[in-house]
């Protein structure tokens, strides 16, 4: 009995080495992997460094207004995580009173696109905005978001250019018609007030 206990103890140890490659094959086999698109990593260091701002903003939306309010203000801007992130500081001096708020955008290497956050000091309490998610093509940056306003939803685009290297402009627009038709709402111009490099701040 015990010369069969050991043979068959034997041919069950034989077949778990046999098949324990095969399993440990199939679990650490990779999947294919998307290569990593570092395209657009750097695409917002234009504006790391100090900046003054100029504002329009129009006064009443969804109803054909073209009435607009113009105020100044500050942005700042820093790299986070190696240049993986950053966060932008801004101040807007409105006629009613100075309020700030904070930018937060992350890359992401699978899909090549920036996602960008809004965190309103006036509401400091509440969630982050929807995030915009998008990317800078041909120089121009495009990011999109879903979000919703009086009740209703709203598409809203962000649009950055560069007329010039150190005067960025940022734009935007809201669309309450998915899209067909939008209503530009609010641009901003950037006048770089310091000497340092996008990378150097």
């Amino acid at each position: 009995m015990k010369q069969i206990g050991y043979a068959l103890g034997a041919a069950l140890l034989a077949a778990a080495m046999v098949m324990a490659p095969v399993a440990m094959a199939t679990q650490d086999t990779p999947k294919t992997a998307k290569p990593a698109d570092l395209s657009g990593l750097r695409d917002f260091d234009f504006l790391n460094g100090h900046w003054k701002t100029k504002h329009r903003r129009l006064k009443l939306r969804f109803v054909g207004s073209s009435e607009w309010i113009e105020f100044d203000g500050s942005f700042s801007q820093r790299p986070l995580m190696d240049g993986w992130g950053n966060t932008g500081d801004n101040v807007f001096n409105l006629p009613g009173g100075a309020y700030r708020g904070v930018s937060l955008r992350a890359y992401d290497a699978q899909t090549g696109q920036w996602t960008v956050w809004w965190l309103d000091g006036r509401n400091p309490g509440d969630d982050l905005s929807p995030p915009n998610k998008g990317r800078f093509e041909g120089g121009l940056g495009r990011f999109f978001a879903k979000d919703t306003m009086q009740g209703k939803p709203v598409l809203v685009r962000v649009t950055w250019s560069q007329p010039s290297p150190d005067a960025p402009r940022w734009e935007q627009a809201f669309s309450i018609d998915d899209g067909k038709t939008w209503e530009l709402n609010w641009v901003t111009d950037f006048i770089r007030v310091d000497t340092k490099t996008a990378a150097a701040d």
